[in-house]
């Protein structure tokens, strides 16, 4: 029986208690431009829920305007006021 690695995935980090164990997880799997890209996409979260114009964005984080634009609509496809809220409590 086969089973869907991405699934295994989020229910090992749904498991998971401690943070320390779920970033050496992350910190195995992703490279670090893609973990400098899923700061950057949270980052472009943060922002577009506080006002901040796209082409603000673009120019603060280094990104380009599609970048920003995937990030906004991944943002108004998907409910991320969890994670928003989780991320300004650690700034």
């Amino acid at each position: 029986m086969s089973t869907d690695p991405y699934h295994s995935l989020v229910t090992h980090l749904a498991s998971c208690t401690d943070s320390a164990d779920i970033e050496a997880l992350l910190t195995a799997l992703l490279t670090d431009k893609e973990q400098h890209e899923i700061a950057n996409r949270i980052r472009i979260f943060d922002l577009l829920a506080r006002g901040v114009t796209q082409r603000e964005i673009s120019e603060q984080l280094g990104v380009g305007i599609a970048t920003v634009s995937r990030g906004a609509k991944a943002m108004h496809t998907h409910d991320v006021s969890a994670l928003l809220m989780t991320h300004q409590q650690n700034a």
